[in-house]
């Protein structure tokens, strides 16, 4: 299979490469780094960057930012950050690539634990998270050509520390079993699911 992996220098999309470059061509893309550069905020590079690539059988996606941040200071400009990269990145990944992919083929979104199990500071997060389930969920019914299109929800992971103070009570998850989930969207048979991937 021909599979892109958007975001595949960061915390999980170096490991969603190495899981699946053993039997498959991987095409890595990112906003700075890979064998292509895409920015997920445009849809003119979001354009270019299927044109050069062609065609392909799968795409997943572990890339976006949202902010973090007290309910009380909250602004547009910070959800905003969210909605532009992390939300309509992803979901703008879908919209074009779905002129661009085989049949049968399938789209990886990654959302977030915070969609239903919210925290401090994690408003504009989990608002983006839920919107990003939601838009694989109703995606799922009208992709043509038996396309598949799943979302997969991390916890907070063990790789990224920084963020354990934010998620008290919480198990960091370990980064081959966040992997899984993504090698179970890619090579499964599923469609409007939303994989959470907890301790």
């Amino acid at each position: 299979m021909k599979i892109i992996i958007v975001g595949a220098s960061g915390t999980i999309g170096k490991h969603v490469v190495a899981a699946l470059k053993k039997d498959h061509e991987i095409i890595t893309a990112g906003s700075k780094s890979g064998d292509y550069q895409v920015d997920i905020t445009s849809t003119e590079s979001i354009e270019k960057f299927f044109k050069q690539v062609g065609k392909f059988d799968a795409l997943v996606s572990a890339s976006g930012d949202g902010h973090f941040g007290p309910f009380n200071q909250l602004n547009d400009t910070d959800f905003r950050k969210g909605i532009n990269s992390k939300l309509m990145g992803q979901v703008n990944l879908v919209l074009i690539g779905q002129h661009y992919i085989n049949p049968k083929g399938s789209f990886t979104l990654t959302s977030g634990s915070l969609a239903n199990d919210p925290i401090v500071y994690g408003t504009a997060v989990s608002a983006i998270n839920a919107a990003i389930d939601g838009f694989v969920r109703s995606a799922a019914v009208e992709l043509d050509h038996g396309v598949r299109i799943n979302s997969v929800a991390p916890d907070v992971v063990e790789e990224s520390p920084a963020y354990f103070p934010y998620f008290p009570g919480h198990i960091p998850v370990s980064m081959a079993k966040v992997t899984q989930g993504y090698v179970k969207s890619v090579l499964g048979a599923q469609t409007g699911q939303v994989y959470l991937i907890a301790e």
